[in-house]
């Protein structure tokens, strides 16, 4: 398999779970009609964008690698990248 990013910036749908003092969390997502469930997040950061703080998941569905983006001004979900796994 080829480990090649691609580069998505599609808006999917996501179930999250949002737990008082904690970050959210994402457990599955939708694209192209299939839902992936997170099996694992492998890393998660922050990042601003002027007064907007991103949150950023990378997670797997043991499958794929992908990298999601929750804008909480906007309540939306980006699917930014996937990388198949080797």
């Amino acid at each position: 398999m080829s480990d090649a990013v691609a580069v998505c910036g599609e808006e999917v749908r996501v179930a999250a779970i949002f737990e008082p003092g904690k970050r959210v969390r994402p457990v599955w997502f939708e694209r192209n009609r299939r839902q992936h469930k997170v099996v694992e997040i492998t890393y998660s950061w922050t990042v601003r964008e002027g007064a907007v703080s991103l949150f950023c998941f990378a997670v797997s569905d043991g499958e794929a690698l992908f990298e999601l983006i929750y804008n909480p001004l906007a309540g939306s979900w980006t699917l930014a990248a996937r990388r198949a796994t080797p």
